[in-house]
């Protein structure tokens, strides 16, 4: 009786590890940008939380929010990409940046992020 063999063959084992390995390089690109991106969303509801924000002058809210970044290591958000625009009794925060990542040769990984956040009365206590 004749048995048939099953199975991958060497070309194809290295061929996939090649595909995982690309995956793997790419994620190690794309994961920091998204966490930097959760960081500034936690800096945004934290400042929302914190009493009597609405009632600071603008360059105080901004100072806040940076030193809560710099806890965090997000270092591509730079002070022109934060906008803070008055609204009824309060603020709206917008923070909108983009980090581009070499990922091979001439090709870059670019990530466009946008946050909002309202800083009002309401919130404080």
């Amino acid at each position: 009786m004749k048995r048939n063999q099953s199975g991958m063959t060497l070309i194809g084992f290295v061929i996939v590890l090649g595909v995982v390995g690309v995956f793997i390089y790419m994620g190690m690109k794309i994961i920091p940008m998204y966490s930097e991106y959760f960081a500034v969303k936690q800096a945004l509801k934290q400042m929302s939380q914190e009493s009597g924000v609405s009632q600071q002058d603008p360059k105080r809210i901004k100072d806040a929010f940076f030193r809560r970044l710099y806890v965090s290591y997000a270092d591509n958000v730079k002070p022109a990409d934060v906008k803070l625009a008055r609204k009824d009794s309060g603020y709206t925060m917008t923070v909108d940046y983009e980090v581009r990542r070499p990922l091979i040769g001439n090709f870059d990984i670019v990530g466009h992020f946008n946050a909002e956040q309202i800083l009002s009365r309401g919130s404080d206590d």
